[in-house]
């Protein structure tokens, strides 16, 4: 590593309650593009005796002035990135008045400028780059923002209520803002510019009439109904869910081109990225429409969990994500399909989740130690958080959970707490003890279980033995309390009581030591056991079903998710199996036979059958593989599609024909698109006449969900109408960038020798700019992620591309560098090739002598 900068850690054992506190603090800011200026005026009490330096964050601050009790002041220091205040009183009114320039900002934290627009994102840590403050979530402050800028900004928006605005001198104009709630600074927010507005009003449950007001850029306004009724969608289930009332009398969001994360729960004021906000049929799929409602979900439900109780430190992030996460699951599950939803939570636990315990950024969701904070906004955090969340709610049951619940508020409504916090309230409310469970929060890696079957025909005894393994990069590990839910199918599909003894067995069985055995009676045939049902816990399960098994499990499973886990698991074995002995690379005609009566029968939900139809991601077959096999699963997944597309071709053809969408966004039309598209992404590979018709008739559709169905289908098939295609669709939709991110993403998955080359040409597109996150996401991020083979090249010219990105990137915007070196971070796990390949990109990266901290933490880590 280089040694011009070694940034220090900072652990959780070293935490320190703040010495001075800020009761309140009142802003001004007066802005302009280059030079605007923050007056704070903040109350400051010393709460702990003896310590005579007030210590505040500021980076990228020109310093004005500094008053004391309105006197001016000079007994302060500036080191680095803090300003050091010596001898204040007990009490006392500190103003200081600083410059920034938000033009400049091409970080997209603190203040900057989003076309046109003035915005803030202060979570994690970018509100020293506004002022100096105490920028720490244990600080809680009640705010008053006054915001003067020209009258071309139309609308001056900050948390809370409004509470007087009106004209100044030369064109100028103000508003002022008051919350009435303390907050920590990473909550602030403030946007100025002129949008169209959609406004709504919703009815609490208490009879309170609360504004709502949608701000997008001019022109946008067509696109806002579908997240105004998700807000009040997530406003009413929240109240029936969990009798969460808002608490303010407006809520607003704001959505903005440039922005690094989905959205931001600022207290009353959610800044969004404008892709998490604007949809209609012409111009977002059916994804893009679900992502829509539950992001403003989870921002929305954020207002309790996470504003009204927020985080001690930043090692406790999971406490307000990883049970807001869990919130929106339960939401959009709630409101659509369980099943669907739980197949999407686990891919992403399987993959990415997984993946990250396995590597060298492998943490806690409750970390122990942190460089850049920015970097801990993982699917650890995030996603494993909510797994932990979820296993409670599973142990606890609803009723006891929401006692939970409403005991952690009653405790600590207005407090910055710990996971401990949380935890003590569920174990108090329910009675359940927790102790056990709470390695949870403080082990890393993915726990594996070897799961023995045993039946004894004379007794009718069917026995469970299982293993608790720690995981290999973390040998020390305790034993976890792990719920592992189960069901047993009898020979006809029927699901079997659990008894022993004459008395019944719950289906969540705790497993709480490293062995442990679990008996059942009273069966007359041996049964098929359907494991870890749901996903009860994000553990890896060991096991030997047979085909047969797993077939059994797909036809009559209860839970539709252990069905798709079923199905999923046939497609691995198969993979595996044909890499270890390539010599007829075909899948087992049972499997084609069940994909078969799936596609003629079309029973239940169709978006299930469509996810019954996929392989597993490279992601999901890579997990297998201590040395990953990149060219063999790229050949074997090729070979097993083309099998099932030729196979099936009248059957995919057939369900194709016989499916009419309607054009709706109701369930039923989008379950229709989803089977649909799965039918058409193996069709594709069939270059035939009717089939090519077929394809280009989808992508002149008006629907975006089954244009991009048809684009994807043709660009992964190799398809040669894909070049055709993607001009159209350059030509129709330039005018749209947010519409245009999605032809970047096809662009990046393209194959052939020149597809490295052609992502270059687009750097020069007329939509592309790297300052902007969505762009640099939809082309690098796509092609770095999904286009295996690719990225994967031997010759390492996919490395190469990456690595000239982050170096670019490192320089511009360091928080989406650092999201952007994921790939690079498993390099240990590819052959030698490969692995020294991505090394020297990892090691160049390292020599940078402007290594960002973002950027920093992660090399080393990778290279360690």
């Amino acid at each position: 590593m280089t040694a011009l900068k070694k940034p220090q850690a900072q652990y959780l054992k070293d935490y320190q309650a703040p010495p001075f506190l800020i009761d309140h603090i009142d802003l001004t800011f007066d802005l302009l593009p280059l030079n605007t200026r923050v007056t704070s005026v903040m109350t400051i009490t010393k709460k702990i005796a003896g310590v005579a330096d007030l210590v505040l964050d500021g980076i990228d601050l020109t310093l004005i002035s500094i008053t004391v009790d309105n006197n001016a002041y000079t007994d302060y220091d500036q080191r680095d990135e803090q300003l050091v205040i010596h001898n204040l009183p007990e009490q006392c009114q500190l103003t200081i008045v600083n410059e920034i320039a938000p033009k400049t900002n091409t970080s997209l934290e603190g203040l900057y400028l989003s076309g046109g627009a003035y915005c803030t994102q202060c979570e994690a840590q970018g509100f020293r780059k506004i002022t100096y403050y105490l920028d720490r979530p244990d600080v809680l402050a009640s705010f008053d923002v006054t915001i003067i800028a020209d009258e071309q900004f139309t609308h001056l928006l900050s948390n809370g209520n409004k509470l007087v605005e009106g004209k100044l001198d030369n064109g100028r104009h103000f508003a002022k803002w008051q919350d009435p709630f303390k907050k920590p600074s990473y909550l602030f927010a403030l946007v100025a510019g002129d949008f169209d507005v959609l406004e709504d009003t919703f009815i609490t449950q208490s009879g309170r009439t609360i504004d709502l007001a949608l701000f997008v850029d001019k022109g946008n306004l067509p696109k806002t109904p579908h997240a105004m009724a998700s807000l009040k969608k997530s406003m009413q289930w929240d109240e029936q869910r969990f009798n969460l009332e808002y608490d303010l009398d407006i809520y607003m969001i704001v959505a903005v081109d440039f922005f690094n994360m989905g959205a931001m729960e600022n207290k009353g004021l959610n800044i969004f990225n404008s892709k998490c906000v604007l949809a209609n049929q012409q111009t977002a799929t059916d994804k893009d429409y679900h992502t829509i409602e539950s992001i403003v979900g989870h921002e929305y439900f954020h207002n309790w969990t996470g504003n009204r109780v927020t985080c001690r430190d930043w090692f406790q992030l999971s406490l307000k994500e990883g049970l807001t996460v869990f919130r929106d699951q339960e939401f959009s599950s709630d409101l659509g399909s369980r099943a669907l939803n739980r197949i999407d939570a686990v891919k992403v636990m399987r993959t990415h989740q997984f993946s990250e315990d396995a590597g060298p950024m492998a943490h806690p969701i409750r970390p122990e130690q942190v460089i850049e904070m920015n970097n801990f906004y993982t699917v650890t955090v995030y996603d494993k958080g909510a797994e932990v969340i979820r296993m409670m709610h599973t142990l606890l049951g609803e009723e006891k959970f929401q006692q939970g619940m409403a005991m952690y508020f009653q405790r600590h409504d207005g407090q910055a707490v710990t996971c401990d916090d949380f935890v003590a309230a569920m174990s108090d409310a329910s009675g359940i003890d927790l102790a056990q469970f709470k390695r949870w929060y403080s082990q890393a890696g993915t726990p594996r279980l070897i799961v023995k079957q045993e039946y004894d025909k004379l007794s009718g005894t069917f026995s469970l033995h299982i293993e608790q393994l720690a995981p290999l990069n973390q040998p020390d590990n305790a034993p976890l309390h792990i719920p592992f839910a189960i069901e047993l199918l009898d020979q006809q599909g029927e699901s079997v009581p659990l008894q022993f003894e004459g008395q019944p067995v719950d289906h969540v069985l705790n497993v709480t030591t490293a062995q442990q055995t679990f008996n059942f009676d009273g069966l007359t045939t041996k049964p098929v056991a359907v494991l870890l049902e749901d996903f009860s816990a994000p553990c890896i399960v060991e096991q030997q079903n047979t085909a047969t098994e797993l077939l059994h499990i797909m036809r009559f499973a209860r839970s539709d998710f252990s069905r798709w886990d079923a199905q999923q698991q046939l497609f691995i074995e198969a993979v595996k199996g044909a890499i270890a002995t390539p010599v007829n690379n075909q899948l087992d005609p049972a499997i084609i036979t069940a994909l078969r009566g799936l596609l003629v029968a079309q029973e239940g939900d169709l978006a299930l059958i469509a996810e019954l139809l996929k392989l597993p991601s490279f992601d999901t077959l890579a997990a297998e593989f201590n040395v990953i096999p990149v060219d063999q699963l790229v050949a074997v997944t090729n070979q097993f599609e083309l099998q099932i597309a030729q196979q099936l071709r009248s059957e995919f053809l057939g369900c194709y024909q016989s499916l009419i969408d309607d054009g709706s966004v109701s369930a039923t039309a989008v379950a229709i698109r989803a089977l649909k598209g799965m039918c058409l992404h193996y069709l594709a590979k069939i270059n035939a006449l009717d089939i090519n018709q077929l394809l280009v008739s989808t992508a002149n559709s008006h629907n975006m969900t089954n244009v991009l169905a048809a684009l994807s289908a043709v660009v992964k098939a190799d398809n040669p109408l894909a070049k055709e295609l993607l001009n159209q669709f350059d030509s129709q939709w330039r005018h749209d960038v947010l519409v245009m991110d999605k032809w970047f993403a096809l662009q990046a998955m393209q194959g052939g020798d020149d597809a490295i080359a052609n992502i270059k040409k687009l750097y020069d597109h007329p939509c592309f700019n790297f300052s902007n996150p969505n762009r640099v996401r939809a082309l690098v991020g796509s092609f770095s992620h999904f286009n295996t083979a690719q990225f994967h090249r031997e010759d390492g010219a996919g490395y190469q591309l990456l690595g000239d990105l982050l170096v670019k990137l490192n320089a511009i915007n360091p928080q989406n560098a650092s999201r952007m070196l994921t790939p690079f971070m498993s390099w240990r796990r590819y052959d030698e090739v490969r692995s020294v390949a991505i090394k020297a990109q990892l090691q160049r990266l390292a020599l940078l002598d402007n290594l960002s901290d973002d950027l920093y933490e992660k090399v080393d880590k990778a290279l360690q």
